[in-house]
């Protein structure tokens, strides 16, 4: 994100607020925002606040920091926004920087806005009740795994071996993989796993997966994996190898095809959380949510550019196409 355009944005000026939100000028509160990736995340929660009544200078004081996918900054980046005295901090995408967030403060509210296994992740006790200062939105839902298999098959047809791309140091990954398992089980779609710790090895994997003779790859997002997705959507294309990715991030990046819980929305809930903890609610008890909507975004140059040509059905019930 660019520096002046996320200053302009802050500095904007929101008209129509109801009394309430009015009202909440008396009181400034401060929130703080750490990214594992810059991106346009923190600029939705910004809005999001902006629409609650919330107003750069005047009753909110909004800190952004990011890591730029360097995970060993985290805790260094988090001690800062907490020794700010944050009213609520809010950990961007992917598991790392919620648990950053967690190991720096057990008294100051947290919500993450996309962790796709806070459970399995320590941050929470369970979805309906977490417990301690955590809460947020999660981005896994039972039946997306299925689906992307479902919009592989309809792109290459047949029961070749499906690639599945994923670094198994992430608790999201292995809920995620065991949900595509028993999915694939139940198509008898045969699958080999390709395992990724580094953005080199990311890269290689989509190689040896094209090389291997697959069908097709599906990538299980993490931190990692969104901070190389250009490089991952670039190899797609030299390899002409079909990837399904799981959120819109990639197919703007160049990325052939994603379908996910629609980001900006979970983005949103994520600010309304913020608001809901700023009025007096308790994080503890405020049960994390999951997604409810979900996209579907094609991007028509690279299939031209791996040679693909993409079905009307799948075209038709795009929610966005990239052209």
């Amino acid at each position: 994100m660019r520096r002046r355009e996320f200053i302009a944005l802050l500095s904007g000026v929101t008209a129509g607020w109801p009394f309430e939100a009015r009202a909440q000028q008396s009181r400034s509160f401060r929130i703080g925002y750490l990214a594992f990736v810059a991106g346009k995340d923190s600029t939705i929660i910004v809005q999001r606040l902006q629409e609650l009544g919330y107003r750069q200078g005047e009753n909110l004081e909004f800190t952004y920091r990011s890591v730029d996918g360097r995970s060993e900054l985290l805790d260094s980046l988090a001690a800062e926004l907490i020794n700010a005295k944050p009213d609520v901090l809010v950990a961007g995408f992917g598991t790392l920087p919620a648990k950053a967030a967690k190991a720096a403060t057990s008294t100051i509210p947290i919500v993450f806005a996309s962790v796709g296994d806070p459970v399995g992740a320590g941050l929470i006790n369970s979805l309906n009740r977490p417990g301690g200062n955590v809460t947020g939105v999660t981005s896994e839902a039972s039946d997306v795994m299925g689906k992307r298999l479902q919009i592989l098959d309809e792109l290459v047809p047949g029961k070749r071996t499906v690639a599945v791309m994923m670094n198994p140091d992430t608790p999201f990954s292995l809920l995620a993989l065991r949900e595509l398992k028993a999915a694939a089980a139940e198509t008898a779609q045969p699958i080999q796993v390709f395992e990724a710790r580094s953005a080199d090895q990311v890269v290689a994997g989509v190689e040896t997966a094209a090389k291997a003779g697959a069908a097709g790859l599906l990538t299980l997002e993490d931190a990692l994996l969104v901070s190389t997705r250009r490089q991952i959507a670039e190899r797609a294309i030299t390899t002409r190898l079909p990837i399904v990715y799981g959120n819109r991030e990639f197919a703007e990046a160049g990325g052939l095809i994603s379908y996910g819980a629609d980001r900006r929305h979970l983005y949103r809930r994520a600010a309304e959380y913020v608001d809901m903890i700023l009025k007096g609610r308790n994080p503890a008890e405020l049960p994390v949510e999951q997604p409810t909507k979900f996209e579907l975004v094609i991007n028509l140059k690279a299939a031209k550019a791996i040679g693909l040509e993409m079905p009307n059905k799948l075209l038709a019930t795009a929610d966005d196409v990239i052209e």
